[in-house]
């Protein structure tokens, strides 16, 4: 599809692959990526490399070609949207022991994960009496968007997702299973470690839902509400656009409009998913923080260290 023109590109990047001596490949990159004026994350493991990375469409396009030169890499799953402003305030290179953090040794996601469903056929494998849908994202995430029909673990990090596998390995055994998550790392990992467990019919979402966002009309879509993302722009819709989402700056949870018209809402301050978890004076550091931003804001100064 033909991206809106807007300043900034985004590339949302993963490959699994066997990457021996990842260490070495944090300056180099570091340095290709600043030099270019590109901003965000890159991270470096033994299975591979995640990020997600912004800079005008010529530099991300360099990026990507320079990492699909790597040996390794090529075949990198990459999903590209827009933004208005620049959505990342440094860029980091950072070596990791997973580059997505289950917790669990022995998962070869590059040689064991489960089959890939393009976008186009999401609709009618999901729709299926007999396929259980799981959403492998957090709750946080999960609260402003998600496919009809789905199941949430609420978990609040990817570190529980076995745990609620195993609880729950008996109703998911003799069922297609469907999971999906925001730019496809997630979920393929999740998707080697329940074959792991023995469940064979198991699938995943090629691209997450940032691929069916820019590949399914949204007349024909299932997908409802926005897609929550790690960047400034909080979330995506339909088309990849940026969503209305904010994010609330005390606890960093993302808010629908219903949250931001909640009396327990104050910006920068408190949200409804926090106001109760914090005491006033939590409260008053947080005004002063917000003071300092919008005032940082006002003299043209850039973004606050606390925004």
């Amino acid at each position: 599809m033909t991206l809106p023109t807007t300043p900034f590109r985004v590339a949302a990047l993963y490959r699994f692959a066997r990457l021996d001596a990842f260490e070495e490949l944090r300056q180099p990159l570091a340095a290709f990526c600043c030099g270019r004026g590109i901003k965000g994350t890159l991270l470096l493991a033994h299975e591979g490399i995640n990020g997600t990375v912004a800079g005008n469409e010529a530099d991300i396009a360099a990026l990507i070609d320079h990492l699909e030169s790597m040996e390794g890499l090529a075949g990198l799953e990459v999903k590209y949207s827009s933004a208005t402003e620049m959505p990342f305030h440094r860029m980091k290179v950072r070596l990791k022991r997973e580059i997505v953090t289950m917790g669990i040794d022995d998962i070869d996601p590059a040689n064991s994960a489960g089959t890939y469903v393009a976008a186009a056929d999401w609709n009618a494998l999901i729709s299926k009496p007999d396929t259980i849908v799981i959403d492998t994202r957090n709750a946080y995430e999960v609260s402003i968007g998600t496919f009809k029909g789905a199941v949430d673990p609420a978990t609040a990090s990817f570190r529980e997702f076995p745990a609620w596998v195993e609880a729950h390995r008996a109703e998911l055994e003799g069922k297609k299973v469907a999971m999906f998550c925001t730019g496809g790392i997630r979920c393929e990992k999740a998707t080697a470690y329940v074959k792991s467990l023995g469940i064979e019919d198991v699938f995943h979402l090629k691209g997450g839902i940032l691929r069916y966002l820019e590949d399914v009309p949204a007349g024909q879509s299932l997908w409802q509400g926005e897609c929550f993302v790690f960047d400034e722009r909080v979330s995506v819709s339909h088309g990849l656009i940026e969503g209305d989402a904010e994010l609330c700056r005390a606890c960093r949870h993302p808010l629908t409009g219903d949250d931001l018209r909640s009396p327990k809402y104050t910006a920068g301050v408190s949200c409804p998913h926090c106001f109760d978890a914090r005491t006033d004076e939590d409260r008053r550091r947080y005004a002063e923080r917000q003071r300092q931003v919008e005032l940082a804001q006002a003299q043209g100064r850039g973004p606050h260290i606390g925004s």
